[in-house]
């Protein structure tokens, strides 16, 4: 089997094995899918910028011609050298190209897969895992751990300081998709400038919390009832790498939070007081105020139903749940519509 564990990922790839001449890169942190897939590509060549030596490959038109990859992967270089050939990621199915490279491997080629969320019965996933001649490197989201690491890397490398307090705190801000968190953290270099320390300060007006406040969007939105909001706030977290597990889970969280205020609205205390009690941001206390309002306790109880049994299906298959989230957050979204609209 040539299956590794994430955590072995990186090491893997750095003393990648001769007999892998096939490496299928996948996950749902398509940043870091990215980053690593140009890493192996960039090391198992001479001359990167060559094009003739580092082949970049729509995994679109290979998925409706496998025999492009096929002649790709057996072609001679003119001047010789080693080649990498690199596959850009697809909804279609690649097993068709695949399975011939992984019966009869290039010998002048590695070939590298990018590919999204691979659910452990997927076909590619299933066929590179069982080859002895690939590698099947999956890639979830930074853990915090990794996150520190980054930071602790990237500040080193602009010739500054963090103290621990400062990288905790921005690691707690930063999201699940590694080239956003290095843009972010680069951002914040940036605006340190000639400072060598960069402290909490630099943090909060820089990084400030986009990723909980886009998702604060999406949360907002759906208990708003505003479509529109709750359409945009999607797009730009599943552009960022967010998984669709951990997008339903922050709803459901602030699902709970409703439904213990609700409670306590209906043991007799104010909503004001409910909600000053949730010490949110002051652009997040009127609509949460509407949202309390909208919402009954019955109906929040159903929320928390629908959520969880969501959360549930896109943590077991990554392409279904991402649909099934969707329809979950856009079935609250239509509850939340204030009931004086008649909706």
């Amino acid at each position: 089997m040539a299956a590794i564990k994430a955590h072995e990922a990186d090491r893997a790839l750095a003393r990648l094995d001769s007999a892998y001449r096939l490496v299928l890169i996948y996950g749902p942190d398509a940043g870091l899918v990215s980053e690593r897939a140009s890493s192996l590509a960039r090391a198992h060549v001479d001359d990167p910028s060559d094009a003739f030596q580092l082949v970049r490959m729509s995994g679109d038109e290979i998925a409706s011609d496998p025999l492009k990859l096929v002649d790709e992967a057996n072609t001679i270089g003119l001047f010789g050298g080693r080649r990498t050939i690199r596959v850009s990621p697809t909804s279609k199915p690649l097993l068709a190209a695949v399975e011939p490279l992984l019966t009869t491997p290039s010998k002048d080629a590695i070939v590298i897969v990018e590919a999204g969320d691979l659910q452990r019965s997927n076909p590619l996933r299933t066929a590179c895992e069982r080859a002895r001649t690939a590698l099947a490197v999956p890639c979830y989201g930074d853990a915090a751990r990794d996150l520190v690491g980054i930071i602790d890397e990237m500040v080193r490398v602009a010739g500054k300081t963090i103290d621990r307090a400062s990288r905790d705190h921005l690691a707690g801000l930063l999201g699940g998709d590694r080239q956003t968190s290095r843009r972010e953290i680069e951002k914040l270099l940036l605006y340190v400038g000639a400072e060598k320390t960069v402290s909490e300060t630099h943090i909060d007006a820089v990084v400030g919390d986009t990723a909980q406040r886009e998702q604060a969007m999406l949360v907002d939105a759906v208990f708003s009832g505003k479509l529109a909001a709750l359409d945009l706030a999607q797009a730009k977290l599943a552009g960022e790498g967010l998984d669709p597990g951990v997008m339903l889970g922050t709803v459901l969280r602030h699902t709970l939070t409703l439904l213990k205020a609700r409670q306590g609205m209906d043991a007799g205390r104010s909503a004001r007081d409910m909600v000053a009690a949730m010490r949110l941001p002051y652009p997040r206390i009127a609509a949460t105020e509407v949202a309390l309002a909208n919402w009954t306790t019955a109906k929040l109880m159903d929320a928390v139903t629908l959520l969880g049994n969501a959360t549930l299906a896109a943590r077991r298959d990554g392409e279904i749940g991402r649909a099934g989230a969707t329809r979950a957050l856009w079935t609250l979204a239509r509850l939340g519509r204030p009931t004086a609209r008649g909706e």
